[in-house]
């Protein structure tokens, strides 16, 4: 699907006439040649991403536009994972976890209409500090999407992510992940890419499979845990439930 390159810190993932859907920070859909993945210096005070994503991919010799993640994750760390015309590129890092407890709240009842508060409750619990973590995920098929599969093809990779994130680390995101999915439009043409579709089946496979190898690469010896980790969030606001 990809030809990869890395330079400068930087890993360019190229592909003629790509249809790419990015929540990076230039996100959304666009139409181009490369996406790319930007490894950033710890304490990174940069503001104007912009012309920052500008400046590193001259440095690197990239010249082509596209959507561009962020992570402070070197590309050393970098693994790709490849089945039934599908691929996944990943970096991994859980130095600033994003948990969200949801035994607890089951436990007191969450769901239960008679016992549901009249407000939301913010109990949430933030950590300012700069983050060095960050799971970046591109996937991408050699198939055409639909608009809705595309879509749905980063739904798809953002679960698998998650399950993978919560069997081994008790997280299911970190406060700074981002997805971009691709697809060929010169491809044969698929209607959908949901789990149970050949597509969706594959990319779960390639995004599991190059997390697991980006995590095992990234931290050898012992992975952060919520309770470890230096930076982080934990989601333990109660909303309000309703009838509808």
């Amino acid at each position: 699907m990809f030809e990869t390159t890395v330079r400068a810190g930087v890993c360019r993932l190229a592909r003629p006439r790509t249809r790419w859907l990015s929540t990076g920070w230039d996100g959304g859909e666009s139409h181009g040649p490369a996406a790319y993945n930007v490894t950033v210096p710890e304490g990174w005070p940069e503001t104007d991403l912009a012309a920052y994503v500008r400046s590193r991919c001259d440095d690197a010799g990239f010249d082509a536009a596209g959507p561009t993640l962020l992570t402070g994750v070197s590309q050393d760390h970098a693994r790709r994972a490849r089945l039934g015309g599908v691929e996944a590129v990943v970096t991994a890092g859980v130095s600033n976890p994003a948990a969200l407890p949801v035994t607890d709240v089951i436990g007191d009842g969450a769901g239960d209409d008679e016992d549901a508060p009249d407000d939301a409750t913010d109990g949430s619990r933030t950590d300012d500090h700069a983050h060095v973590g960050t799971v970046n995920v591109v996937v991408g098929t050699t198939r055409a999407l639909a608009p809705g599969a595309l879509a749905n093809l980063l739904t798809v990779a953002a679960e698998a992510k998650a399950a993978t994130l919560l069997a081994l680390a008790g997280v299911p995101g970190t406060t700074t992940d981002a997805i971009v999915a691709a697809c060929d439009p010169g491809g044969s043409r698929a209607r959908f890419s949901g789990s149970a579709t050949p597509v969706g089946r594959a990319a779960r496979a390639c995004v599991r499979d190059a997390l697991l190898a980006s995590l095992r690469s990234r931290y050898p010896d012992e992975m952060p845990t919520p309770e470890t980790a230096e930076y982080g969030v934990v989601t333990d606001a109660r909303a309000a439930v309703t009838r509808v």
